[in-house]
């Protein structure tokens, strides 16, 4: 058995229709579909329901994916027990994130991780959305929402602090802001009330007024650069707004949120050695940044 098809097998099986395996395995189309009728020829078996929403897995298919899986990591194994191949790392991980975790935080730290693996190719999506895993857009996914149930590996990543800023511009043109009270004469950037992907996201109610709110975008980074350039105040990530100069923080003793990033992959890949990896490097990188996380 041809284990360049089992590969192709593998890729499709992950990402459910043969475009996206295309784009991940960097061939056609039709290769990956040649490659896919050769094995199921080889072996005797249909592997896939061919739907008008992409490739289902049949019985058969799913009694192979483990093995394959299993060949998989074995493979990983070998190159990694052999001393000149210490970078074999290899294959893809997708990995989806909040727009403002995965710009600021994860896009620097995602190069180092390339760096040690230079055969390891990484996909970050960065949206303003939730990345679900249910429809196979990524391996491992960071939310915050908690998953109440499904076949996942959940882990709490890391805390993070959200607090209000302003321009000194907005604040040489406005009234003081004293106390939480004073918010009650201000402006305020915040998100598109029906678009928005979290309840967690919810952070005006209490302190301001709906009416008040003159901008409202679905991009936490449109936010921040809004209220850098003076349209009003903003309750943003400290990890993002207080880096950025243009920024002032405000009662920080009075108005301070905290949330939580979970992260989560499909129980198969655990045994996935890229998978781990990337995993475990994801947990490494949120414990040595929580002082900016917490805004410390």
């Amino acid at each position: 058995m041809d284990w360049d098809n089992l590969r192709y097998f593998l890729e499709v099986a992950r990402a459910g229709r043969l475009t996206t395996a295309a784009r991940r395995l960097a061939v056609d189309h039709t290769t990956v579909s040649r490659r896919l009728q050769a094995l199921e020829k080889s072996i005797g078996l249909q592997l896939f329901l061919r739907e008008p929403g992409g490739y289902k897995l049949t019985e058969a298919g799913r009694n192979l994916l483990p093995r394959v899986e299993a060949m998989e990591s074995a493979s990983v194994a070998i190159e990694h027990s052999l001393p000149s191949m210490g970078d074999g790392l290899s294959g893809q991980v997708r990995i989806g994130a909040t727009e403002g975790y995965g710009t600021v935080m994860l896009a620097g730290q995602l190069t180092g991780l390339s760096r040690r693996y230079p055969h390891l190719n990484i996909d970050l999506l960065a949206l303003p959305r939730a990345v679900r895993l249910s429809r196979h857009e990524a391996d491992i996914v960071i939310t915050l929402e908690r998953p109440e149930r499904g076949p996942f590996i959940i882990t709490r990543l890391t805390d993070y602090v959200l607090r209000l800023y302003a321009s000194p511009a907005y604040l040489d043109e406005h009234p003081p802001i004293r106390s939480r009270e004073d918010l009650a004469e201000h402006r305020f950037v915040s998100y598109v009330d029906d678009l928005l992907f979290s309840k967690e996201l919810l952070f005006l109610d209490g302190i301001a007024d709906p009416r008040s709110v003159g901008l409202r975008s679905t991009s936490l980074l449109a936010q921040q650069e809004a209220v850098a350039m003076g349209a009003g105040i903003a309750i943003l990530p400290a990890f993002s707004a207080d880096a950025d100069p243009r920024l002032r923080l405000l009662l920080p003793e009075e108005v301070s949120f905290t949330r939580t990033f979970w992260m989560l992959m499909p129980i198969e890949f655990k045994d996935l050695a890229r998978m781990r990896t990337t995993w475990d490097y994801l947990k490494d990188m949120a414990q040595q940044n929580q002082g900016r996380l917490l805004g410390q």
